[in-house]
């Protein structure tokens, strides 16, 4: 039968997503690209904000209505989190949550046998065991995903997450390096790492973030290793410098935020405020002078006054990120913000993100601005209809050269490339001349 994959939501989904293609593979199923070709829809869902419950609502209605006879299953963090509500929605055949996903084959071939629905989300213990799913290709990806945390102990008072994903779990050292190096015999150069809250990575054990990093890039192939997003906890000194001593990192750290207004932080529970968040992006940025910091920023948190806003903002401008993912906030059913008074109009939500975009837009292009007139190595992705090869520098920067020459795919490669303008998403260049012989190599 013919399986085909929607995925919501962030990197470790789309891992896991690979994950799952993987084991129906291996079970005898096929894995199509083309809905038209499918039998079986599969719903890795996101449930971080409730728009992103919409969307999945709605493509499942869809699919439900273009494919009456097909199989819907369900699966990922809205049925963990919410497996009543999920176990409600009449398009799902077969419904499970984050945990026990090698069960899959299984249920899938037990729905096919006897044509009855499934819910099978299994809860979370106090401490769960890391699982493991097969995955060495990350289909039409340059760069690979590699799952490496999962789960999340820290209750942001928002946050449904640590109930979606139960408690924190790491993939052992012996596993990270096996799958960078199946990566790296599939002809991955880079290899991201990925988790819920990554930066806890080894905690189980007293390691360190570090100590995969270094994993990965003693990984014969290994190029580059770059990070998923991070909270700010644990990037200490001694993690930073185990990092830069490492030519295979990439200096790009998307660090959330949240707010940069410490009543707020403090009322989201986060675990740190805006002086130490501050003292942690000069610490990285004295390890990494070319390095990008991006980060997340949420307006309109319950009780957020319109100077509590003014005073994140500021903050966040005056840290000089190089991209700023602004989003509202969205009350989650079963977190303690969502019972907090005071919540911010749906009015007041979209004055703050509109002018939190406009800050957003402004410090990116300044960070581009800024990179012009440097040299830097360029891991080309993909080759655009509009007349450009297409990749990304260490520090993460867009780099965007001319097809015309050369006129041959630069895919997978890496070349030297001279910053020379930039625009409001990204960087151009050339070609510098240690890379003139290169890029004419077969």
């Amino acid at each position: 039968m013919n399986c085909y994959f929607y995925t919501f939501g962030c990197k470790v989904n789309t891992c896991e997503t690979a994950g799952m293609q993987s084991l129906l593979q291996n079970a005898g199923y096929t894995v199509v690209s083309q809905p038209e070709q499918a039998d079986i829809f599969l719903f890795n869902s996101c449930t971080v904000t409730a728009s992103g419950d919409s969307r999945l609502h709605h493509a499942m209605r869809k699919v439900r209505r273009e494919h009456p006879d097909a199989l819907l299953v369900l699966t990922g963090c809205y049925p963990q989190a919410y497996p009543e509500q999920a176990a409600a929605i009449p398009e799902a055949d077969l419904i499970i949550g984050t945990k026990h996903r090698s069960r899959l084959p299984a249920l899938l071939a037990q729905l096919c046998q006897n044509h009855a629905r499934i819910a099978a989300v299994d809860s979370y213990a106090r401490q769960d065991d890391f699982e493991v799913l097969p995955c060495d290709t990350m289909p039409d990806n340059t760069r690979a995903f590699l799952k490496i945390q999962d789960g999340c102990n820290c209750f942001c008072s928002y946050c449904i997450i640590p109930y979606a994903r139960g408690r924190c779990r790491s993939l052992s050292l012996k596993d990270v390096a096996a799958g960078a190096a199946a990566f790296a015999k599939n002809g991955y150069r880079e290899i991201v790492l990925c988790g819920i809250n990554l930066g806890f990575y080894g905690m189980e054990w007293g390691g360190s973030l570090a100590e995969a990093v270094e994993c990965c890039a003693r990984t014969a192939g290994v190029e580059r290793v770059r990070l998923g997003s991070l909270e700010p906890e644990r990037l200490t000194e001694e993690q930073l410098s185990r990092l830069a001593a490492l030519p295979q990192f990439c200096p790009q750290f998307h660090l959330s935020l949240q707010s940069g207004c410490d009543k707020t932080l403090h009322a989201m529970n986060r675990k740190y405020d805006s002086a130490e968040y501050a003292e942690i992006c000069r610490r990285i940025r004295r390890h990494f002078p070319d390095c990008a910091i991006t980060t997340d920023f949420m307006v309109g948190f319950p009780a957020e006054s319109e100077a509590d806003f003014q005073t994140s903002l500021a903050f966040a401008e005056r840290m000089g990120f190089a991209a700023m993912h602004v989003f509202r906030y969205s009350p989650r059913a079963g977190t303690r913000a969502a019972q907090f008074p005071d919540q911010c109009s749906g009015a007041e939500k979209n004055s703050r993100m509109e002018r939190a975009q406009k800050a957003a837009k402004t410090a990116k292009e300044n960070f581009l601005k800024s990179q012009i007139g440097k040299e830097f190595p360029v891991l080309f992705e993909r080759e655009r209809g509009d007349g450009y090869h297409v990749g990304h520098t260490p520090n993460g920067t867009v780099v965007r050269i001319s097809a015309k020459n050369p006129k041959k795919s630069l895919r997978n490669r890496v070349f030297c490339v001279r910053i020379v303008e930039s625009d409001a998403e990204c960087c151009y260049g050339i070609l510098t001349e240690s890379s003139l012989d290169e890029r004419t190599a077969p």
